[in-house]
């Protein structure tokens, strides 16, 4: 994986994210020259500034939804693989505005996509949605990429249809008949579940209310859901799965064409109380209470089957839930205590991960 990224051109939106920021620090540590699509960074804190990627990789700060302005990027950086990561990423957000949701995670990744096609550079694209894309049927089996895709939230709903456009377009221009004919690019779709790790401090997540409650406003953790059933998984081994893909598309592998899930073990699959128990036992400090919301709809059980990604991808989570939520309060921990050598952690768990 660090020989076939060194050197290689990539651009990443969404790079000053969570997901994107961990994604850029492995891709430079890798050795590959890296460019980023994104707004700023919407925390303070933010893992992006933190690890100095502000200073590390250029970075075009645009809305993913002006598709002018990511034309002329893609022209003029001409990169040879892209990952699409941008997004409204936040289910309780995008009740308050469902506009912006639909539209950047919508029109946006049909920019990306246009974007791909009138360049014509690109080699290998990956677009990330969801674990949230599937019809929820509230189901204990776990959902394959074949089934249903739907969307009761409108920031479920807004990545079916990007994962929908996303098909449309390997269906309409990057067919695999057509490649090396017609076109030399190949994409495919990810689907991820709930994604810890250090460095996220995005409203409305778990991790990081957890992480506000204790360090910021030393009060209770508020559960809004104790008791829904996650795809907890650390934040390297999906993105363990993108380069994958990335890699096999590259290498023209028609095969890695399409949608693949990314998702834990069963083990992994807990709940949102067990979490937090086990973080105050890591942190060695915190309370919950319990504060339910039943204004906003969210889904209380959702796996993912990940056959497909074992069997044909030979990709495995590495990570289990336990050393997931380690090495996750570890990081904050590190960082609360001793900021400056949170690059160094950051490298070895990058490090560590890669060499299993």
């Amino acid at each position: 994986m660090r020989d076939f990224f060194k050197n290689k051109k990539i651009l990443i939106t969404g790079n000053t994210g969570f997901k994107g920021a961990w994604l850029s620090q492995i891709l430079l540590e890798f050795g590959a020259d890296v460019v980023g699509i994104s707004l700023p960074p919407e925390t303070s804190p933010s893992l992006f500034n933190t690890l100095g990627l502000d200073k590390r990789m250029k970075t075009s700060f645009c809305d993913i939804r002006d598709f002018d302005s990511i034309n002329k990027i893609f022209e003029k950086e001409k990169p040879e693989i892209v990952f699409h990561l941008a997004a409204q990423a936040i289910v309780r957000d995008s009740y308050d505005d469902p506009l912006k949701t639909f539209s950047s995670n919508s029109l946006g990744t049909a920019n990306v996509l246009e974007s791909i096609r009138k360049c014509g550079c690109v080699k290998s694209a990956v677009i990330i949605t969801t674990d949230k894309v599937y019809l929820n049927k509230e189901s204990i089996n776990p959902y394959c990429e074949t089934d249903q895709l739907g969307g009761y939230d409108p920031y479920s709903a807004s990545k079916a249809a990007a994962d929908i456009i996303a098909n449309s377009y390997i269906k309409s221009f990057f067919n695999v008949s057509d490649f090396g004919k017609k076109h030399n690019t190949l994409v495919a779709i990810a689907r991820a579940g709930n994604v810890i790790g250090g460095g996220d401090w995005a409203n409305a997540r778990l991790v990081p209310d957890i992480i506000r409650a204790i360090y910021d406003k030393k009060e209770n953790i508020i559960l809004r859901n104790p008791l829904a059933v996650r795809p907890w998984q650390h934040v390297l081994d999906p993105l363990c799965g993108y380069m994958t893909l990335a890699k096999g598309l590259y290498e023209k592998n028609i095969n890695c064409v399409g949608a693949w899930n990314f998702g834990p073990s069963q083990e992994n699959v807990i709940t949102v109380e067990d979490l937090v128990k086990k973080a105050i036992n890591i942190l060695g400090e915190g309370a919950y209470s319990v504060e339910s919301d039943e204004t906003k709809h969210e889904a209380n059980l959702l796996t993912l089957d990940i056959n497909k990604s074992q069997s044909l991808l030979n990709w495995q989570p590495k990570i289990d839930f336990d050393e997931s939520i380690e090495m996750t309060f570890d990081w904050y921990k590190k960082y609360y205590n001793d900021n400056n050598d949170i690059i160094n952690l950051t490298n070895y768990q990058i490090n560590q991960y890669f060499s299993k």
